[in-house]
């Protein structure tokens, strides 16, 4: 099972927070099926690549943050595929949603890591 995480931390007001992400997320081909405020989960839409390489795509929400326009956000991008090459279709869904995160005008990028 291929499986990455990233974690960031933006300057963006909390009730903007949730659209803004399902806009990122559907722009990488992805559909939340899943949102509960403070945890979001989206999968790949089917057709594109097999069935064992769909990736999900899950996302935590620090509701407390350090500061009221802080957010903190992590991620984890997986699916079934065997990751045995470093160029695997996982990896390339990740980073595709770290890009769009990071180049989103609508929030400032604060901090970053990914593993």
């Amino acid at each position: 099972m291929a499986r990455y995480t990233s974690l960031f931390t933006i300057e963006v007001p909390f009730d903007h927070l949730r659209q803004l992400l399902t806009d990122i997320l559907t722009s990488c081909n992805l559909d939340v099926i899943y949102d509960t405020g403070d945890y979001l989960m989206a999968r790949e839409v089917p057709g594109g690549v097999s069935f064992a390489k769909l990736v999900t795509v899950e996302v935590l929400i620090d509701r407390f943050p350090t500061t009221e326009e802080e957010v903190r956000m992590s991620f984890v991008v997986k699916n079934e595929e065997l990751p045995l090459q470093t160029n695997n279709h996982c990896r390339q869904m990740f980073d595709l949603v770290n890009q769009a995160i990071a180049n989103n005008r609508q929030w400032h990028l604060v901090e970053s890591a990914a593993s």
